[in-house]
């Protein structure tokens, strides 16, 4: 996307710390692309270790409400998905006023009203139908939710399975993640109900959730380490 409109991109960094030591070792960019939650934390926390001048562009998924106080000092923020005509729009705004003056933001507290109550609203409650029946289930009596001949499941901490009508990639963004963790394609699992986490091949976990018989629950190489990371 970025492409089209004739931006060159520098480097694609994943985490704080892939931040913080490329911002050591290179000149500044003339403009960042910046997410709030990285790998391994908080992007701000880059900004806390390397003073940077460059131009920012908020990509997100947090609301206009907690970016509000920020919007005039920021060149623009985006939320996801991104939508190619505002982005067009804010790469056309920076390259009309802050090419030579780049935005001075206040990162600190900017995270700090983070902080204090704006985050994302999570589920806390799901309805799944029963017959001509409407069950209320909470999340935190939720163990797991799978994937299994393309329809989506929860398990509830009673052991009993229901069918919901969302795919667990809308549910991954509607889950808490510090309760929630996507261990691979199928499965999201619940951090309280996890009952042993066993060594399996190919360097990945195998993990014993309260309730869950369907299948084995494997966390897949890729996501060991990000997994290890949550439960910490």
């Amino acid at each position: 996307m970025l492409k089209k409109l004739d931006l060159e991109v520098n480097t694609m960094l994943h985490s704080v710390n892939e931040g913080i030591a490329w911002f050591k070792e290179n000149p500044e960019p003339d403009l960042v692309f910046l997410d709030i939650q990285l790998s391994d934390g908080i992007s701000f926390e880059i900004f806390e270790n390397v003073k940077i001048n460059s131009a920012v562009i908020f990509t997100t998924a947090y609301d206009e409400y907690a970016l509000k106080a920020f919007k005039l000092n920021s060149v623009d923020y985006l939320l996801k998905p991104i939508d190619e005509e505002e982005l067009a729009n804010a790469v056309a705004k920076f390259k009309e006023n802050y090419l030579k003056n780049s935005p001075q933001i206040d990162f600190n507290a900017f995270r700090k009203i983070l902080e204090t109550g704006n985050k994302p609203d999570y589920k806390t409650r799901f309805t799944i139908q029963v017959g001509q029946h409407l069950k209320i289930i909470p999340a935190n009596e939720i163990c797991c939710f799978y994937s299994e001949n393309k329809a989506s499941y929860l398990t509830t901490t009673s052991g009993r399975n229901y069918p919901v009508d969302v795919s667990l990639e809308n549910l991954e963004k509607e889950l808490n993640p510090e309760k929630f963790f996507r261990i691979n394609r199928k499965s999201i699992v619940n951090i309280d109900c996890i009952e042993d986490i066993i060594s399996y091949t190919n360097s990945r976990l195998e993990i014993k959730v309260k309730a869950f018989n369907e299948f084995q629950l494997i966390v897949s190489r890729e996501r060991v380490r990000d997994f290890k990371k949550w439960l910490s």
